[in-house]
């Protein structure tokens, strides 16, 4: 069974070094203009801290419900790449019960269960407002996690993996077989479900992605170019 932790796996063995996700953000705002390029080791080490603090500080295994309240973004990327890591469930929709909740906006954070709160800019050090009693501030906390992960359960194939538009996949379903060229790489955009599922398919067939954070139509022709998109699922 190939899942997201497996594909994670499989991107390292093949060159750690890769970019594996190259972003731009041309969403209004303080982020606008934002670059940012992960390899594969670099994408991993994201993964393995935030998947240590949902397992050890948030105590997430198979059957935990983790709510992604966030934008198309790399941030998000590795939250999901974390929360699949440790067997979890990741909820788009916000239509079943949380366990913990991934926002980038403290007036987000539920009353109940746990949370973590999220600063889109690359280089902050923590988050510029004031956070809910009990919410972990990613920006602050997330380096002290160490860079290594080791599950301490493995989701079965029938578990939950996703819930996006009203639908539920099954781990064993998660990773896509789309059939595209080696190595593609490819152009992610729109919202996070279209996002993590054009991500998850690219690296399926050890390629990358181009995510562009609510992409400037004016900015696209030359950017692709310059990436060398081979691949616009749009």
């Amino acid at each position: 069974m190939r899942t997201p932790a497996s594909l994670l796996a499989d991107l390292l063995a093949a060159d750690p070094a890769r970019p594996r996700v190259t972003f731009y953000d041309d969403a209004p705002g303080e982020t606008c203009g934002e670059r940012i390029e992960l390899s594969g080791k670099v994408l991993a080490n994201w993964v393995a801290k935030a998947g240590n603090a949902l397992q050890e500080e948030l105590d997430a295994g198979p059957g935990t419900v983790v709510r992604l309240d966030l934008p198309g973004h790399w941030r998000a990327l590795y939250w999901a790449l974390a929360a699949w890591s440790v067997g979890a469930t990741v909820d788009l929709d916000g239509t079943i019960d949380a366990d913990v909740t991934v926002t980038d906006d403290p007036e987000r954070v539920p009353a109940g269960g746990e949370a973590v709160v999220v600063t889109l800019a690359a280089l902050a050090r923590s988050h510029p407002n004031p956070l809910p009693a009990g919410a972990m501030d990613e920006a602050r906390e997330l380096a002290t996690y160490a860079d290594a992960f080791s599950p301490w359960e493995a989701p079965g194939p029938r578990d939950r993996a996703l819930v996006a538009g009203g639908e539920h996949t099954a781990y064993d379903a998660v990773v896509p077989s789309p059939g595209w060229p080696a190595g593609a790489r490819v152009l992610a955009t729109g919202d996070l479900a279209s996002v993590l599922r054009t991500a998850l398919a690219a690296w399926a067939v050890d390629g990358s992605v181009v995510l562009v954070r609510e992409a400037d139509p004016a900015r696209m022709p030359g950017r692709l170019a310059a990436e060398g998109v081979t691949l616009d699922p749009r």
